[in-house]
């Protein structure tokens, strides 16, 4: 109720509905989910927040499954590769969307995608993916060369014509005065989005949004509303730091000017 509370004005404003009950939310990782996929036996699972439990890692890997799971400290990296992970992403400060954080919840702790590739190649034996500000074939290069087993590329790809990033999303790439920040009001986790109203007034971290995934249930009528007006203030605009290298064309296009 203080999160509704808090955004109450931005309802009067926009003449918004508060939401009658909770709807929409995520879910871990569960025996349910294992059950629906695994006559697929696919070849890599990947997590974010960690792994789910022993036993769940456990029955993946019997699938013959290669585990991947994000990693944004060190300590992280050393845990997920310990519990059964096959792969590291090593996902930087500079990455658009939520941080993978679950073994603490400092963004102090947070670096840089060099430095955490840096730190993770010294104490890990399992291949690392590289994640976070990657926009050219020269990052590409330079990350490889540190010792990447690969890259995993998101807000390079978001003007593509194969993308379903919404109209309000891709004019805010687009901007030329566009900058990206770390915030929870969206979901109560942190996650780096483009900057826009809510976040400013709010507050980029702000104690009065609730845990994840439950700060998204208020927002929600609030993004719709202001999309119906093309407006993205209310908008979590999931985008990495590198703005500058977003072109409109092919995915292929792009993976080949990345590659």
């Amino acid at each position: 109720m203080t999160w509704q509370s808090t955004l109450q004005g931005y309802y009067d404003l926009l003449d918004a509905k508060v939401p009658s009950g909770i709807g929409g939310l995520r879910y871990p990782f569960d025996v349910d989910m294992a059950d629906a996929i695994e006559a697929f036996k696919p070849p890599v699972v990947s997590f974010h927040f960690g792994l789910p439990s022993p036993e769940l890692v456990a029955r993946i890997k019997s699938w013959g499954s290669v585990i991947l799971s994000s990693a944004t400290t060190l300590e992280e990296g050393v845990w997920l590769q310990n519990n059964g992970a096959d792969m590291v992403i090593a996902q930087g400060i500079e990455a658009g969307g939520h941080r993978a954080m679950f073994l603490t919840d400092e963004l102090s702790s947070q670096m840089t995608t060099n430095d955490l590739v840096s730190e993770l190649r010294q104490h890990l034996t399992v291949p690392i993916i590289a994640a976070g500000g990657i926009g050219s074939s020269a990052d590409v290069e330079r990350l490889m060369v540190m010792g990447c087993c690969g890259v995993q590329i998101g807000t390079a790809f978001l003007l593509c014509d194969e993308a379903k990033t919404s109209q309000v999303h891709r004019s805010a790439i687009q901007s030329s005065d566009s900058r990206t920040e770390v915030t929870n009001v969206f979901s109560g986790r942190p996650a780096r989005g483009i900057i826009n109203k809510v976040m400013i007034e709010q507050g980029f971290i702000s104690t009065n949004a609730p845990a994840f995934p439950y700060a998204s249930i208020a927002m929600a009528p609030l993004r719709s509303k202001a999309e119906s007006h093309a407006s993205g203030d209310y908008s979590p605009l999931w985008a990495g730091m590198n703005l500058d290298n977003c072109v409109v064309g092919r995915a292929k296009d792009i993976l080949e000017k990345l590659s």
